[in-house]
C-alpha cells in the first residue's frame, strides 16, 4: 500500500523483567496519535480558497492504517469528510475524521436597480442600486448597495460586489441613462390681439415637448390645452376682451423633468395697448388693430371732457407728456383717462370715417 505517512521515531523502552509496559513519560513509549497535516489557503468561516492537501502524522509506527494517504483537492466540495484509522500494539485503534469545504470560485453579481427608468430609458431621481449574486458552492455572504444622483450622464454607472460565505468576491456595475436637471424656459412672453393672444416662448435645447395649458378654457372648461408639441408660438383666439387668462407652460426634456412658467393676460378688444384699466406711469403707446382700407385714424381722449385728439396714419401712437388742445394747455395728469379710435378713408379734408374701432381706459398712477 502506497501511503504518504508521517511517523514519528517510536523509541522502545523496556522495563525491568515481568513488566509489561509503562506510562508515555520521558523515556517511556510513545502514545498513540493520528493528526492531520493541511496545506491551503483558509478563507472565512472555514472554508478553503485554493487546493488543499491533507496529510496524516500517525505515531508511531501503526500494526495497519486505513484511509491515511494523502489527498489534495483541486475543485470545489461544499463537504468531504476524511477518515484515517490506524491500529497499534496492543490492540489500540484510532480514528479521526476531518471535513473539507474547498471554494476557490468567486460568486456571480449582478446590479438589481430599485426600479424601472422614469422616463424613456432614463432616471431622473436618486436611484437606490442593490447588487445580487449566487454561489453554487458557499452561498452568498454578503452584496452591496448603493445610490446614484450625479452626475447627469447618458453613460451613467455604479458599482458594487458581492463576496460569498468563504470570502472570495466579485466586482460588478450598472450602466443606465441618468438626467435630473429640468430644462429651460428662457422666455415666455404674450403679444395683445383683438380677442386673441399671440404666445411665444423659448427653451433650452434639451427640451422635448412644450404643452400650453389656458384658464379658464374653452366652453366652460376649467382649462384647456391649447398647444402641445415642439413649436415656439401659439396664437390663442376666442377670447372675451376685459377678461383674465392664465396661461401655463410647461417644457419636458427626455428625462421626464418638467419645468413651468405661466402669465396672466388681459384679454383685449380691438385697443391692444394699453389694456382695460391697465395703469401706467409714463405716457402709453396706444396700439389699435388696423382696419382694412384706412389711410388714416381719429384717436380722441377724454378726461372728463376731450382732451385731446390726433390723426396718424399707422394704428399706433405715442402720447406726450404735454399737448396744447384747442388753445388750452395739458399734462398727463394721474387718473383715469377713457380713448377712443375711428378709421378714416381717402383725404383727411374729406372727413370721411368709418365705424367706432373701439373704446378703452387707462389709468396714470402717481
Amino acid at each position: 500500500m502506497l501511503a504518504l505517512l508521517v511517523f514519528g521515531l517510536a523509541v522502545l523502552f523496556f522495563s525491568p523483567a515481568g513488566a509489561s509496559g509503562g506510562p508515555d513519560v520521558p523515556g517511556g513509549p510513545m502514545a498513540p496519535s493520528i493528526s492531520p497535516a493541511i496545506t491551503g489557503t483558509l478563507g472565512a468561516n472555514g472554508w478553503y480558497v485554493t487546493n488543499v492537501t491533507v496529510n496524516w502524522i500517525v505515531q508511531p509506527l501503526p500494526l495497519s492504517s486505513t484511509g491515511c494517504d494523502a489527498r489534495t483537492f483541486v475543485t470545489d466540495t461544499p463537504s468531504t469528510r476524511l477518515t484515517c484509522s490506524a491500529t497499534f500494539p496492543g490492540d489500540v485503534e484510532i480514528t479521526t475524521t476531518i471535513t473539507i469545504r474547498r471554494d476557490a470560485t468567486p460568486p456571480v453579481a449582478a446590479p438589481a436597480p430599485a426600479r424601472a427608468p422614469d422616463a424613456n430609458g432614463w432616471y431622473n431621481h436618486p436611484l437606490p442600486v442593490a447588487f445580487s449574486g449566487s454561489d453554487a458552492t458557499s452561498g452568498i455572504g454578503a452584496c452591496s448597495q448603493t445610490t446614484y444622483s450625479g452626475p447627469d450622464s447618458g453613460n451613467a454607472s455604479v458599482g458594487g460586489s458581492c463576496s460569498d460565505r468563504a470570502g472570495n468576491q466579485s466586482a460588478a456595475s450598472a450602466v443606465f441613462k441618468y438626467d435630473a436637471t429640468a430644462p429651460l424656459i428662457t422666455m415666455f412672453a404674450i403679444r395683445a390681439r383683438k380677442r386673441s393672444a399671440e404666445l411665444h416662448w423659448r427653451s433650452s435645447p434639451d427640451t422635448s415637448s412644450v404643452e400650453l395649458v389656458r384658464s379658464p378654457g374653452k366652453k366652460g372648461a376649467a382649462q384647456t390645452l391649447v398647444f402641445a408639441g415642439a413649436a415656439t408660438s401659439r396664437l390663442d383666439t376666442g377670447l372675451r376682451p376685459g377678461r383674465t387668462y392664465h396661461y401655463q407652460l410647461t417644457g419636458t426634456d427626455e428625462a421626464g423633468n418638467k419645468v413651468t412658467r405661466a402669465l396672466d393676460f388681459l384679454a383685449r378688444g380691438a385697443l391692444l395697448n394699453p389694456g382695460p384699466g391697465e395703469r401706467v406711469s409714463r405716457p402709453p403707446l396706444l396700439i389699435w388693430s388696423p382696419v382694412k382700407g384706412a389711410s388714416y385714424y381719429n384717436v380722441v381722449l377724454v378726461r372728463v371732457r376731450r382732451v385731446y385728439s390726433a390723426w396718424p396714419v399707422r394704428s399706433r401712437l405715442q402720447l406726450p407728456r404735454a399737448w396744447v388742445y384747442h388753445g388750452r394747455h395739458h399734462r398727463l395728469r394721474p387718473g383715469l383717462y377713457r380713448w377712443f379710435v375711428w378709421p378714416g378713408f381717402g383725404r383727411l379734408s374729406a372727413g370721411r370715417y368709418g365705424r367706432m374701432v373701439g373704446g378703452s381706459t387707462f389709468v396714470v398712477s402717481r
